[in-house]
């Protein structure tokens, strides 16, 4: 009899007691507000921000309402004009070309590699081409790109770089946090991230004018003197007047329940690299079944899991993703005609107007992706890869398919 898993891939560990109390203790002041305080207090969201700050080595941090807020707030940093072209991966979420989209600035998206990372020689190519000078690195699904390689293109292209680091909080490549390679990076502390609190984003730089106008962007209303991890005052002075207020701060809440979850994190990588490790020793050897080899520089978060059919037609993937499903596994399908759910791809963002991508779309029509939640046991990552090695096994011998639109190229 097929085994079934009984699991849930969407339920995330309770927040720590200590966030609780934390947060309970805002509640019960009133003060959500970041600048709502008393005398000598200082706000759960400042001190979010200097601790941040100091876990990934960076000078200046802000809290924002969501991730996507922290991307926005870092191309209107830098300036970045409605019509300018900002280059991005062609794999990525809907958040990152919508943050582009969001201050009038238009996407140009490069391909990705079969490493599921944005590919160097037609960056170089999208960059000339384009004439683009900012780049938002998406560091989709935790999978990061060679670093070293990237910066040295970047500064000789003369781009300024923004990370996104949604799946990527707590990864390093060569020992250097994410984040801290380019000019600004950016998180997120949505709850399926690796610090929950719902909604949430941290934005972090060296750059004392890029973090001035940051805080100014996020509604400081001349207050910014009450942030910690921020320049001093005389840099805000002389910005104070030309930045506008585009309110989306965090509130001490959310701050309340983030602040105990960094001490946390190196925790959380080393656990769910045991949970991504056991899952590709599941597949190992799976017939017709690509895993995406990690680099040895990259001291990765797993907490998703990701791996290819190559060459697979639409309609026998489709029946893969439908078999799993029956048994409980819920795979994601980088390939479908329509957006479904969390999962879209750079042809459904028609607002963009992509050019056609050859090679992403050969990768992507076959890509597959599913969450790993610190709730899942070793024994249930051992179950979701038998499961996934018997589908494949028959989705690979099945004759008889039901036809299924092929994902369209614009």
């Amino acid at each position: 009899m097929s085994e079934t898993f009984r699991g849930s891939f969407t339920q995330q560990e309770p927040i720590p007691e200590a966030g609780i109390d934390a947060a309970l203790a805002v509640l019960r002041h009133g003060r959500l507000h970041r600048y709502n305080t008393v005398a000598g207090e200082v706000a759960e969201t400042a001190l979010l921000e200097e601790e941040f700050a100091a876990h990934v080595g960076a000078k200046y941090c802000l809290a924002l309402a969501s991730g996507g807020a922290a991307m926005a707030c870092a191309l209107r940093a830098l300036q970045v004009k409605p019509g300018e072209p900002v280059l991005s991966n062609a794999f990525t979420l809907a958040p990152v070309p919508g943050a582009i989209a969001s201050i009038g600035a238009r996407p140009v998206f490069v391909e990705v590699t079969e490493d599921l990372t944005i590919d160097l020689a037609h960056l170089e190519a999208q960059a000339k081409a384009s004439g683009a000078r900012v780049l938002l690195l998406s560091h989709m699904r935790g999978h990061v790109c060679d670093m070293e390689a990237l910066m040295a293109l970047a500064d000789r292209l003369g781009l300024r770089v923004v990370e996104d680091c949604a799946h990527t909080m707590g990864a390093k490549w060569k020992g250097v946090p994410s984040g801290r390679h380019g000019a600004i990076g950016c998180y997120s502390t949505q709850t399926y991230k690796h610090m929950n609190s719902g909604e949430g984003g941290l934005l972090v730089t060296d750059d004392a004018e890029l973090a001035a106008r940051a805080v100014l962007l996020s509604g400081s209303y001349m207050l910014y003197a009450r942030h910690r991890a921020a320049p001093p005052p005389e840099v805000f002075e002389r910005l104070k007047l030309e930045v506008p207020n585009v309110s989306s701060r965090m509130d001490n809440l959310r701050a309340a329940i983030l602040r105990p979850q960094i001490a946390l994190l190196d925790d959380r990588r080393a656990r769910w690299r045991r949970l991504y490790q056991g899952m590709e020793r599941g597949l190992a050897g799976a017939p017709g079944l690509k895993l995406i080899e990690r680099p040895q520089h990259e001291d990765y978060v797993g907490s998703s899991f990701q791996f290819l059919l190559p060459g697979w037609e639409a309609a026998r993937v489709a029946a893969f993703v439908a078999g799993a499903a029956a048994r409980g596994v819920e795979l994601k399908w980088f390939g479908a005609a329509e957006p479904q759910g969390f999962t879209s791809r750079y042809a459904h963002w028609q607002y963009a107007a992509p050019e056609p991508l050859p090679q992403s779309d050969r990768v992507l029509a076959g890509l597959i992706d599913m969450r790993l939640p610190l709730t899942f046991t070793p024994e249930d990552v051992a179950q979701i890869a038998r499961i996934i090695a018997d589908e494949v096994r028959a989705a690979a011998e099945a004759r008889d398919l039901a036809p299924v639109a092929a994902p369209a190229a614009d």
